[in-house]
């Protein structure tokens, strides 16, 4: 009987981007201020919605949800990012890459979630304005977030479990910053089969599922401007939407580009990596609050109030 010498991975090695010294420092500074960024951004959405009553419609109540997952979409990468960029030791712990997997899935499929249902709700306010409000009440909008953190969960679940039942031996070297199902999935000695269609699966299903309902939301909201007859209503409208698509662009371009090809190390792929789990949590909050004129009114009453309170 052969016997054949393998060793039980336990931990991997996350490559990153550079070796180079300088280049790692500017590359920390880098994703330092994007990741403050992020916070500030994502929090102050967060506070200004739960405080100031003008915003508890069903728009402001789904954006809080996405600032507070973008949030935590955002910490479960950048943090072990810097870390590595300034350490020696750039290794992970086979628990704790399959727990940042896990995590980086439930996050993505929920955000997908979300801005879908995020188009929806703009669909409803746009296209049937008399009867919004009675569409979009408390019980369903409750009922769409459950169902968006559900669906993040057993999409989580479902191929981190999957990916768990490998056999990775031999080589450790993750070329990537992040433990994430493509770059992980190359190093496992087994066949890979259930892994790979389970997440073709996820990504024909979840993926293009939630993004065919964002472009037929959309597509409805610019057939509505069009029949506006003020230019300044329709102007507004298509402003919103354009803002809109860029996130959509950068989250499901570079995600699903990410997702649907084999991982081979290269410089592009932590480029698309970094746009969906870093760049566009950044800009969400940019995108879909901050430059609102309702938020920006209620920044200002939140801060007078403070000043009040101070003085």
């Amino acid at each position: 009987m052969e016997v054949r010498n393998e060793t039980t991975i336990n931990e991997f090695i996350l490559l990153g981007f550079s070796n180079n010294p300088r280049t790692q420092v500017l590359l920390f500074v880098l994703f330092l201020v994007i990741y403050l960024l992020t916070l500030i951004g994502n929090l102050l959405m967060m506070l200004v919605i739960t405080v100031d009553s003008h915003l508890h419609t069903p728009m402001y109540f789904f954006l809080r949800h996405l600032s507070f997952l973008d949030a935590v979409y955002s910490s479960i990468i950048v943090p072990k990012l810097l870390e590595n960029l300034l350490s020696q030791w750039k290794t992970t712990s086979f628990v704790r890459c399959f727990t940042q997997i896990s995590l980086v899935m439930f996050s993505g499929a929920t955000e997908a979630c979300l801005l879908s249902v995020m188009a929806y709700d703009r669909y409803q306010a746009v296209c049937h304005p008399l009867v919004y409000m009675a569409a979009m009440n408390r019980k369903v909008c409750t009922g769409l977030i459950s169902a968006s953190w559900a669906v993040g969960i057993i999409t989580a679940v479902t191929n981190t479990l999957f990916l768990a039942q490998q056999h990775f031996c031999g080589h450790n070297l993750i070329h990537h910053f992040a433990c994430e199902i493509p770059p992980v999935l190359v190093l496992a000695c087994s066949d890979p089969y259930t892994s790979i269609v389970s997440l073709m699966i996820t990504m024909v299903v979840l993926g293009l599922g939630t993004l065919v309902l964002l472009l037929g939301s959309y597509s409805h909201i610019i057939v509505t401007a069009l029949r506006v007859n003020s230019a300044t209503g329709r102007s507004k409208i298509f402003y919103t939407c354009s803002s809109h698509f860029l996130v959509i662009t950068i989250f499901y371009g570079s995600g699903m580009s990410r997702y649907m090809t084999p991982a081979s190390g290269s410089v592009l792929e932590e480029v698309l990596s970094v746009q969906y789990s870093v760049v566009t949590p950044m800009l969400n909050p940019l995108i879909y609050s901050l430059k609102n004129k309702e938020v920006k009114a209620a920044l200002q009453r939140m801060l007078v109030k403070r000043s009040r309170l101070t003085f």
